[in-house]
């Protein structure tokens, strides 16, 4: 018997549970603190039972705050079990730099420089002579508390008719069988597909001047740490929504 496949109009979240996915934030915590201020406002205008707020990774690299972002995120989930924080890409990409510093990786190459300068030290990734101990100051700055949350990150999460995941998945593996590569890096394998999942895919990772709604995937993505603009899905039964806040524009 062939699994069930669900259409974006019509899926549903679990009755009486309102769901806040976000998508990836990239060290602008002007915007993730502006986000949970119109989630407090909403959920004062809907009598839900339950909520989550599930974030969908991506929590350093590329804007000024990265520090103050995990600051955030460790306080917040710590303090509520139904704030989820799911891995990117450029968390684990942290995570490696910290274990083994590589000039020329992710890190380096994709807003490593502005998640350093958050932590109070600057690395020049091309000069070769001082990359070394800069790297080795980057990794006294960052405190254990930041590691330990990065390293226990979740790949995935799923609620009613849902799934949520920073990338993606690949198309024609079971949901529960997803290699945790997949779901922090996949793109166009999945992004191409056309035809329907066992659950409608939520994700980040892959910025778009705005959220993409298909059929079977929707990306709230907004690309915040250069566009000011921080995009969120909010789902309750039936009713699918989108939710933004706006700030500045970087020049990125």
């Amino acid at each position: 018997m062939a699994a069930a496949r669900v259409h974006f109009s019509d899926a549903k979240g679990p009755e009486n549970l309102r769901i806040y996915a976000i998508g990836d934030v990239h060290g602008r915590l002007d915007l993730l603190l502006k986000m949970y201020d119109a989630i407090i406002r909403d959920r004062a205008d809907h009598a839900s039972a339950d909520w989550r707020i599930i974030h969908l990774g991506d929590y350093v690299d590329r804007g000024a705050d990265s520090k103050s972002v995990i600051d955030f995120l460790i306080r917040t989930t710590e303090q509520e079990s139904r704030v989820i924080a799911l891995a990117g890409n450029h968390d684990i990409g942290f995570l490696d730099f910290l274990a083994a510093p590589d000039p020329a990786g992710l890190f380096a190459h994709n807003g490593g420089r502005e998640t350093a300068l958050s932590y109070g030290v600057r690395i020049d990734f091309s000069e070769r002579a001082s990359f070394s101990a800069q790297a080795e100051a980057l990794r006294g700055a960052v405190p254990e508390s930041h590691r330990a949350f990065l390293r226990g990150l979740g790949f995935s999460c799923a609620f009613g008719d849902f799934f949520f995941c920073h990338a993606g998945i690949r198309p024609g593996i079971p949901l529960e069988r997803q290699e945790p590569g997949d779901l922090i890096w996949i793109r166009e394998t999945f992004l191409n597909f056309t035809g329907l999942h066992p659950k409608i895919v939520v994700h980040g990772h892959t910025p778009s001047r705005e959220p993409e709604i298909r059929a079977n995937r929707v990306n709230v993505d907004t690309g915040a740490f250069r566009s000011g603009v921080l995009s969120a899905l909010v789902i309750e039964g039936s009713d699918k929504q989108i939710m933004q806040v706006t700030g500045w524009a970087g020049l990125g």
